[in-house]
């Protein structure tokens, strides 16, 4: 098994000759205590203007040295380290000297142990000499991606990683830039078929400047997070806000419903809380209804495993019972039933004097109901289409 390890590096004549001995040192380490048995080490150089090449030269009988005439981006830089190895796991270390090239042995141990696609080093410990500044950013990215998933990582942009050749694929695009780290963490951590490891890891202070904008890099590193969450989890986003939305029409319609129960009528202002109640419940379902859609595409689209492995939300649940028909009746009865006096009253006399909230309140169960029964015939629809790309897949890979 061979490993490659990539280092990119842009201006970093303080500590390019330092980084490529430790690394170049690091590989008998790597070998006895791994399952590599061979290592490959490869400079890329990203526009360096310094004397970067010029001492990464002195070691080119040991390394593969990659020159980009102008700045490409970090990301870039990897991946073109990446596509000029044959490497089964390949990996990045930063040129800035913070991390130790021995901690490749444990992150290529755990990643084969734990049958991992991608293995980071942590900076979020004790050890770590990290600056307070991007501790607090790499701590908000960390919640934002939480909140989004079912699992959870501390160290959103770390510098050291190995991941397996053969999930490179699942993991593309990623940026070419700064952004390259935790757009990679966003994908590996929000889709359900790649499995992330992160080991707490020393780190110490960098040598040189920094090349990373605390607030041009974060916001690129936000909007990666909230791209990567869209692709992969927006049911979830969608599910938050139908679940605001749900408690609104309730919080709202609370008095309205005490009143009731109270005196047996409603007075006429209470119209706006019926009114806006009504909005805001028939919102979340609706919000609700097309979250499980977006789940079911990704599920699809994106996802080598069947729909029945997925991690399902109420309303897959609900549209999966055998007797989930009788519900949309049972909301349509109930609001027809609610109305009836008035209709059969109109029929006889050719008027009605039906309070106005019985019509709000059957417009509202109509409307779920219409919900429900639509979102269920898009899901067989969809279930057909899933019956056919699976179908291509398996006809694809028997060629």
């Amino acid at each position: 098994m061979k490993l490659l390890i990539a280092i990119p590096a842009l201006n970093e004549e303080e500590s390019i000759e330092s980084i490529i001995k430790r690394t170049l040192d690091a590989r008998e380490n790597i070998i006895r205590n791994s399952p590599v048995n061979e290592v490959d080490i490869t400079v890329i150089s990203d526009g360096s203007t310094d004397r970067t090449v010029e001492l990464a030269r002195c070691f080119e009988d040991r390394i593969h040295i990659i020159v980009f005439k102008k700045n490409r981006g970090y990301g870039a830089a990897i991946k073109e380290g990446w596509r000029q190895s044959d490497a089964d796991l390949v990996g990045f270390i930063d040129a800035d000297g913070t991390c130790d090239p021995n901690f490749f042995a444990v992150l290529c141990k755990t990643l084969v142990e734990k049958n991992a696609d991608v293995t980071l080093g942590c900076r979020m410990n004790p050890k770590s000499e990290m600056p307070l500044v991007r501790r607090i950013g790499n701590m908000i990215f960390a919640l934002m991606l939480t909140m989004f998933s079912s699992s959870r990582i501390r160290d959103t942009a770390s510098g050291m990683r190995v991941v397996k050749r053969s999930s490179l694929p699942k993991l593309m695009p990623l940026p070419d830039g700064l952004h390259f780290t935790p757009a990679m963490s966003a994908r590996a951590i929000l889709s359900q078929d790649l499995k992330i490891e992160e080991i707490d890891m020393p780190y110490a202070e960098r040598v040189g400047r920094s090349k990373l904008s605390v607030w041009k890099d974060g916001l690129r590193f936000l909007r990666v997070i909230f791209e990567s969450a869209s692709l992969y989890r927006f049911s979830r986003l969608l599910n938050f806000l139908g679940v605001l939305c749900l408690l609104f029409a309730g919080g709202l319609m609370i008095v309205p419903i005490r009143y009731y129960l109270e005196h047996r009528a409603l007075q006429e202002w209470m119209i706006y809380r019926f009114m806006v109640g009504n909005l805001a419940g028939t919102s979340a379902f609706l919000l609700f209804s097309v979250a499980h859609i977006c789940n079911k595409i990704v599920a699809i689209t994106l996802s080598n495993r069947p729909w029945s492995e997925h991690r399902k939300g109420l309303m897959a649940h609900l549209l999966a019972q055998r007797l989930f028909w009788l519900l949309p009746l049972a909301l349509a009865v109930a609001g027809g039933l609610l109305v009836l006096p008035s209709f059969l009253n109109l029929l006889t006399t050719g008027m009605t004097f039906e309070h106005w909230s019985r019509f709000m309140a059957m417009t509202f169960l109509f409307i779920v109901a219409i919900i429900l029964v639509v979102t269920r015939l898009v899901e067989y629809a969809l279930e057909l289409v899933a019956a056919r790309v699976a179908y291509l897949k398996s006809k694809k890979s028997n060629m």
